[in-house]
């Protein structure tokens, strides 16, 4: 009779133990540390992007005027192209980035601010690239009316 007893307290004790066991604690992922690096600044009518990525294209941080604060249309202000562009820098410091390499693209009123930023911050700029895209042709005319 008293086996009986120890086995069945021994089998509710097994599964909290085992539970317990399961539980892993996740070790943060160490930030890459990355000396040389592109800057990819994506200036629309409605937002500016800023991406910073390694040589081989990987992403390793990035930043919009909206994750900055910036709400409607607000986000298309130099003003937040320049805010945009300064989140990213004090980010990228941690990493010990100071050559980089700067491929704007878009139209929008957030770019320049964003490349004056840069400048001033102090980090090597090795070389700025306008990237844009162009039309050429045209869209497909409009099929005539006929009436």
């Amino acid at each position: 009779m008293p086996e009986e007893t120890i086995t069945t307290e021994s089998t509710s004790e097994a599964p909290v133990a085992d539970s317990a066991a399961k539980i892993k604690s996740r070790k943060k992922k160490a930030k890459a540390k990355v000396t040389k690096g592109k800057i990819y600044i994506n200036s629309t009518y409605n937002n500016t992007i800023v991406s910073v990525t390694d040589l081989a294209g990987n992403v390793q941080l990035w930043s919009s005027a909206g994750k900055v604060g910036f709400k409607g249309s607000k986000k298309s202000t130099p003003y937040a192209g320049q805010k945009t562009m300064e989140d990213v820098l004090q980010r990228v410091r941690e990493r010990g980035l100071n050559e980089v390499d700067v491929f704007i693209k878009g139209i929008g009123s957030g770019r320049e601010s964003a490349v004056r930023a840069l400048q001033g911050s102090g980090m090597n700029v090795l070389s700025i690239k306008d990237q844009t895209s162009t039309p050429h042709g045209g869209i497909r005319p409009k099929k005539p009316r006929r009436v």
